[in-house]
């Protein structure tokens, strides 16, 4: 079998018992922590997605039209999947320290389909009966999975080349956007996975909706799983914090740089007269699908100042409630989205549709009351089965979710 020292100590360590030493545990506690909010924040955008669906949201935000508060909860809820992706990417690191390349390889496979056929054989019917025609909704679940299974491969790579595809990835794939193909092109259902959000045609009247193209969610895994040395034992949390400090800071300031000169790596934004609210808005509204440089550089560098913040206060409650979200995150994101399917369909059932084809509130205010409502029914079983996995670590399948 493979060692660890043989893909070279730079890129993945060897085995080593220091990782489960009192220091990683709170390392472990944080970065739990920081994906137990992703898990909070991302609750309040799926509830949208099922009491507010009828309310067509941009990819950019129409600063111009769509209601503000909408647009500020866009802006907040376009933190969780770059935060995730990549802490999944720096989650395979910690992982690979504990176990061989073997090991880590047949994990990133066997953890990449799991959740690909989630999203093909699950998440994706919970839509059917909300859109009109059946459709495969490829979205964070599928990227995840497929960036999982290249990663298996790319972490062979070292550190230097790893980091640097990354940034290549991030920084670059937005030169990619002015190429467009067309659905009877030949190169069309791979360009569409990859880079261009489109939809693609199935057989028997099945549709395929590449809402997270992958290509630049495999340079944000990469760049968490390059990261992943700086959370080592041996490395002191004064050294660590001041690097993602220095990180965070800087991929901000490039953002706000950036984003004034209103020249790459997103739409430009404009100034909306005699609205200061909606200028900020248009400012702050990116494109996500595909993720662009502009909407992953503060929303990866504001991960790294809150990873920071977490370590700092691990002892808090608020980080020790938030850590259970975070710790089972897949259970947590299958549960809420079935309890909020079921609650969709049994009004659609009970009072009909009520805004055209489809059920829902007639304004915001119910969506924040219903997040707010869900969060404590939704932690309990969530907690209890992080316990559950924490105390049966002989049952294999539950490392998955």
């Amino acid at each position: 079998m493979a060692s660890l020292a043989s893909i070279g100590p730079a890129t993945v360590p060897q085995r080593t018992d220091s990782v489960a030493t009192p220091a990683a545990r709170t390392r472990l506690q944080s970065i739990d922590a920081l994906r137990g909010l992703v898990m909070v924040l991302m609750l309040l955008d799926h509830v949208r997605e099922t009491w507010f669906v009828y309310y067509a949201v941009t990819d950019p935000v129409d600063a111009r039209t769509i209601l503000p508060a909408v647009g500020f909860a866009r802006f907040i809820v376009s933190f969780c999947a770059p935060i995730f992706v990549a802490l999944t990417g720096l989650g395979v690191y910690l992982f690979s320290v504990q176990h061989t390349v073997r090991e880590t390889t047949r994990y990133l496979l066997t953890r990449g389909s799991l959740l690909i056929a989630f999203e093909l054989l699950y998440l994706g019917p919970l839509y059917w009966g909300i859109v009109p025609q059946p459709t495969f909704w490829l979205q964070v679940i599928w990227c995840i999975g497929i960036c999982m299974i290249l990663l298996s491969g790319l972490m062979r790579l070292p550190r230097p080349a790893l980091i640097a595809l990354g940034l290549i990835l991030v920084c670059c794939h937005n030169l990619l956007d002015p190429m467009r193909l067309q659905p009877d092109d030949s190169l069309f259902p791979l360009w569409a996975i990859l880079h261009q959000r489109d939809t693609i045609a199935l057989p028997f009247g099945f549709l395929a909706k590449t809402t997270y193209p992958i290509l630049p969610w495999i340079g944000v895994i990469s760049l968490g799983f390059g990261i992943g040395p700086w959370f080592r034992s041996d490395v002191a949390p004064e050294v660590r914090q001041r690097r993602l400090l220095w990180l965070g800071t800087g991929m901000i300031v490039a953002f706000l740089l950036l984003r004034f000169a209103n020249v790459y790596g997103d739409k430009p934004w404009f100034v909306v007269d005699g609205d200061p609210v909606r200028t900020v808005l248009s400012f702050v509204s990116m494109t996500k699908y595909p993720a662009s440089l502009l909407f992953l550089l503060p929303t990866l560098g504001g991960g790294a100042l809150m990873l920071v913040l977490f370590e700092r206060i691990d002892t808090s409650r608020l980080t020790a409630a938030l850590a259970v979200f975070g710790g089972a995150p897949m259970f947590f994101y299958l549960f809420h989205l079935t309890i909020l399917r079921i609650f969709y369909h049994s009004a659609v059932a009970i009072w009909g549709p009520n805004h055209g084809t489809s059920y829902g509130f007639d304004n915001y205010g119910g969506v924040i009351l219903w997040y707010i409502a869900l969060l404590v029914p939704l932690y309990l079983p969530t907690a209890w089965f992080s316990r559950l996995k924490r105390r049966r670590r002989d049952i294999a399948w539950l490392k998955y979710f």
